[in-house]
Order: structure tokens, then sequence, then C-alpha cells
């Protein structure tokens, strides 16, 4: 699952891609030249739970972020651009919030809602574009034949002209399971999730979380959509500082973490993902799955093996693994449980799968 990081010149997406992936090299997606790095999603668990198995390996979840060049108007009606941008299953749009009089704005001034608004217009204008044609193309179609599949593929296409031209992105479009799937191969760019990302100035780090909330407000509140504040001058000495140094520094602007690490767990749910654990005395792991994936997907996210021999799955909460110390702490007890295929794995679940 890809995130496409997306902002105007000067916004502070790059830094914040370099500080969040660690990349530096730039790779062909499409035909534009992006940079693609990837980042582990912060997840205390899995720290608690080494701590009790000592495995010599802990891995994480992660996240793959594309950084993108900056956008623009005419970059945004260029079909290069646009086809490469599709490839992203969800668009993490850094927004400038701080002011600098070193850093010009190229619009000449700070306003996060206008930038919001003209890259949605610019995505919607786009998707208006490819519904247009394939509604001329559908209606040739049906003069030539009768078909059920091509009257509903029309009903539907209307329907998310209807949206368009309200200047509402197709997020924001109820569709059910059928008809996701009939548009999905158009990869519209208005129906992917949004996640804005504020960067914040210094000086507003101590209120960050206000200034999220408000946003939320502005911004937020439409489905498949979020809101998430980093301050991207603070994420760069963070980077450089580690363990209590780390601490003492956030403690100064009242911070409990590093922005970035909200902002990657934001674009993980809004991606749709969670995790269930894995623990043992070789690796405890994060295994990503989407939301209400059954124990035997689980298992199949593991090895395709496990998920074609599936026989029960052995599922404790992560509290309560730790909590008794492991696994011979809970034998016996109904906090271990043995679940078959149809169980709908909890964030936080622990699996031991059995397997033929």
């Amino acid at each position: 699952m890809k995130t496409a990081i997306i902002g105007l010149p000067m916004a502070g997406k790059s830094s914040l891609f370099t500080i969040l992936t660690g990349v530096h090299e730039s790779a062909r997606v499409g035909s534009q030249e992006v940079r693609v790095g990837v980042a582990k999603v912060p997840d205390a668990r899995l720290g608690e739970l080494a701590r009790v198995f000592e495995p010599p390996k802990i891995t994480h979840a992660t996240v793959e972020y594309l950084d993108f060049p900056a956008i623009s108007k005419e970059s945004l009606r260029e079909a290069s651009y646009l086809g490469s941008l599709r490839v992203a299953d969800a668009l993490a749009h850094v927004l400038r919030v701080f002011e600098s009089d070193t850093v010009p704005h190229e619009k000449g001034s700070v306003d996060p809602l206008r930038d919001a608004e003209d890259v949605d217009t610019e995505l919607i204008l786009s998707d208006l574009v490819v519904v247009e044609k394939r509604m001329e193309r559908v209606d040739k179609d049906r003069k030539k034949m009768r078909s059920a599949e091509l009257d509903r593929e029309f009903d539907l296409l209307e329907r998310c002209k209807a949206t368009l031209e309200d200047n509402r992105a197709l997020r924001s479009l109820e569709l059910d399971a059928e008809d996701e799937k009939r548009i999905r191969g158009f990869q519209f760019l208005s129906q992917k999730p949004m996640l804005y990302v504020l960067n914040l100035g210094e000086e507003d780090a101590p209120k960050l979380h206000g200034i999220e909330a408000q946003w939320a407000t502005r911004l937020g509140g439409r489905p498949h959509t979020a809101v998430s504040a980093v301050c991207g001058k603070i994420e760069a000495e963070l980077a450089e500082l580690s363990g209590e140094d780390a601490r003492e520094y956030m403690a100064s602007y009242g911070l409990a973490e590093p922005g970035l690490d909200r902002l990657i767990k934001s674009t993980y749910h809004l991606l749709g993902l969670m995790s269930f654990l894995t623990a043992g005395e070789t690796e405890v792991r994060a295994w990503t799955i989407p939301q209400g994936s059954t124990a035997v997907k689980a298992a199949g996210a593991i090895h395709s093996d496990f998920e074609k021999k599936f026989i029960r799955a052995e599922v404790v909460n992560w509290k309560q693994l730790v909590g008794h110390n492991g696994y011979a702490g809970l034998r016996g007890t109904p906090l271990l449980r043995l679940e078959g295929k149809e169980y709908i794995v909890q964030e936080g679940d622990v699996l031991v799968i059995r397997h033929g």
C-alpha cells in the first residue's frame, strides 16, 4: 500500500519525507521521478512483548511513501503527473501553516485552507474529464447492444459526475461493494483517502494538539479524510537525538511523542489497515492486514500455506499475554482462546496459527 506525499513548493514536504524514511535516492514511478521510502509504524506493544520473550528480532509494520515533485495547477493538468499519481492508494497533502520571512509562499500568503481546496479542485476536475470520456464510450456501447451491466455503470458514472460537478471529491460518495469494484480501475484521484498534514512553525508546537483539532473540524469530518499536525523544524531536531535527550526536547514543547509517529499511524489507519501480533523466542512481529480481516486471511499474511492448511488460531490480547508473563501463565484460562476461520481479528490480538 503506497501513500503519495504531495504539496506546494516550500511546504516542507520533501524534508518531512526524508525524516520519515531516511531516503535520499530517487526512483521512477510511472513517468515521474519520485523518491520511494518505507517508514516503520510505531508500536509500543512490540517492546512490551519483547521484554517477556526476549527475541533477537523485533519487526514493525511499515508504510510505503512516495515523495512526488511539488504540485501546481500546471502539473495537475499533465497526464504524465496524474497517471503516476494514480498508482498511490492514498494521498498525504502537506499544508504549510508556518510563517517565515526567509521562505516565501508561492501564492504570497500562508493559507492552508485555500491550498487544500485548490488542490482538491484540480483533483476533482481531472476526475471529471475521465468520467465524461467514459460516459461517452458507455453511451455509444449501450446504443449498439442491450446490457444491464452497461446501464448500471452509466448510472454510477452519472452519480460520480453529479458529485464532481458539485465540487465534491469522490471519496465523499457512499458506494456499495459492487459499485466500488466497478470504478476501482479508474483510480480516481479524488476518491483516494486524503491525509492533510499541517506543517506548523516552532512557535505553534506547544499548541499542536489544539491546532490539529481546530483544522480537523475545518478539513476533516469528511469520509476517508484525516488531519495530522507536525512541526518540521522540531522533527528535524528530534531525528538527531535519541533516548532521554529526545524525550526532554519534546517535553520542553509539551509533546508526548514525535509528530511523525502520529502521522505514520494516521496514514496506516486511513489506508484501512491494522496490525495483529505474533510473539515468541525467535521474533516479535506486527503483521499488516485490512481492518475486518478473518483469522484465515491473517494466517495468509504470515504464509500462504498457513491460509491453505488453516485449522485454528490461538488468540490472546497482548496485554493479557504480557500481564501473565507469556503463554505458560495463560494455559487453561479463558483468556487464551481457540478461534476458527471466520473469527474477525481485533487490534491487539496475538495469534498462533495452527495449520496442517
